[in-house]
């Protein structure tokens, strides 16, 4: 990251505050630590990474940047972007200030040239979109030919699941808007999510560009078993929660 402090501005305006920026402390210490994200979510992606030695690799809505800094461990050239500048300013405390932060908004043409990365990590971040095109094609523009984008989203099973024991009345197929009330205390936010079924993800990968090479349901991670006690009362050892996919840019 350059001194001109790329996070604050975008297009040089000030970026308006997003829904993260408002709980963004909150945030950052359940990212820190939680099940899903510390011990299942990162580790899964880690994995399907695989070597990325020398790769330039975008995270795109990397958050307090954790999945930045694994990255950057295993000897990748990391850029990361987000829409909040709060949580960018938790992940460059974190990574320092020679790594490539900006704001950026998904649904919006990336700062970035043609072919410029090797893969692309989009972490739990797709279903803040109602639309995937017009971002998966921005994803397919700024990958290199054969270049990776690596998804993780919430299983539309586990989801749809959720609701049914809810009481709630929604059929499984079509796109759905969801909202959630993050509290952290003083911090609280309103979430919107765009849930959609297997069909619907596929399909837009497809129409994008990317032919899929992997989809994975892992299990968390093996320190999970020792932080979390509870999941070995499970016989597998796995619960239902997020579908991953590693897409080749064709």
């Amino acid at each position: 990251m350059s001194d001109n402090d790329s996070s604050t501005v975008v297009d040089g305006n000030e970026p308006s505050e997003t829904a993260y920026d408002r709980i963004a402390e909150g945030y950052a210490q359940l990212n820190a630590s939680s099940l899903m994200n510390e011990f299942y979510n990162r580790p899964a992606i880690i994995e399907l990474a695989g070597d990325v030695e020398g790769r330039r690799i975008l995270d795109a809505g990397c958050g307090t940047g954790p999945i930045l800094a694994d990255l950057r461990d295993r000897g990748a050239e990391v850029v990361g972007i987000d829409s909040s500048a709060q949580l960018l300013q938790h992940a460059r405390e974190r990574l320092g200030s020679n790594v490539d932060l900006r704001v950026a908004d998904l649904a919006s043409p990336l700062p970035f040239e043609d072919d410029a990365f090797d893969d692309i990590v989009a972490s739990l971040v797709l279903h803040y979109m109602p639309d995937w095109g017009p971002t998966l094609a921005e994803f397919h523009r700024v990958l290199r030919p054969g270049g990776r984008l690596i998804v993780s989203e919430e299983h539309p099973a586990a989801v749809f699941l959720a609701d049914k024991l809810a009481g709630k009345d929604r059929e499984y197929f079509g796109i759905h808007k969801r909202l959630e009330n993050w509290d952290f205390g003083e911090q609280s936010a309103e979430l919107i999510f765009w849930d959609r079924p297997l069909h619907a993800m596929t399909d837009a990968f497809a129409e994008a560009g990317f032919r899929i090479s992997v989809i994975s349901e892992p299990g968390p991670a093996a320190e999970a078993f020792e932080r979390f006690p509870e999941l070995k009362d499970r016989p597998s050892g796995r619960f239902l929660a997020f579908l991953f996919f590693v897409l080749e840019a064709c």
